[in-house]
């Protein structure tokens, strides 16, 4: 096992992994994702990696990548671009860090993984808080609130299922 911390000029090499990964994780329910879904995530995830504060932590085993977490800075007075609702405006007035993604291979799931590419994602950050979107109907909602994660609020995707929008303090904020 090799944990890879990246940032956007170092996970070039990673990127079909974590592709591979993601079309394993979101084919399961609830999700139910496909090849089209599959293939925008490859398309998307370069340029993704350009965005400010972007940073990746990637567990594998071999060649193969079996947990990942990345996100970027969500910079102050922005929020989610389909939220329902709006945030504390303690939130919405500091810089977050934005859980995109966080994603465990089925077979290696209840092994720690995921906790340790989650909060090696979450350690050392500048921002104070992190967000994330999450399906209500997922296994991962029930694993984020037992972890400190909170509701603020909720966002509407015309192609899905309405999401919660979770945050939790990265550092004292005040």
């Amino acid at each position: 096992m090799t944990v890879h911390r990246l940032n956007g000029t170092t996970i070039a090499p990673f990127i079909p992994g974590l592709v591979d990964l993601y079309a394993i994780v979101y084919a399961e329910p609830p999700y139910e994702e496909g090849p089209e879904q599959v293939e925008e995530f490859r398309t998307k995830l370069p340029t993704e990696a350009t965005r400010a504060g972007f940073a990746a932590v990637i567990q594998t085993e071999g060649a193969a990548v079996v947990a990942a977490a990345y996100g970027w800075t969500m910079p102050a007075g922005t929020w989610w671009s389909r939220a329902d609702t709006e945030p504390p405006v303690e939130l919405r007035n500091a810089d977050k860090l934005a859980v995109m993604e966080w994603i465990v291979h089925p077979g290696r799931r209840g092994e720690g993984r995921g906790a340790l590419v989650l909060q090696e994602l979450l350690d050392d950050r500048q921002e104070p808080w992190a967000t994330l979107a999450s399906d209500p109907r997922s296994a991962a909602r029930a694993i984020y609130e037992r972890i400190g994660w909170e509701q603020v609020g909720t966002s509407t995707l015309p192609w899905g299922p309405k999401m919660d929008l979770l945050a939790r303090p990265l550092r004292r904020t005040g």
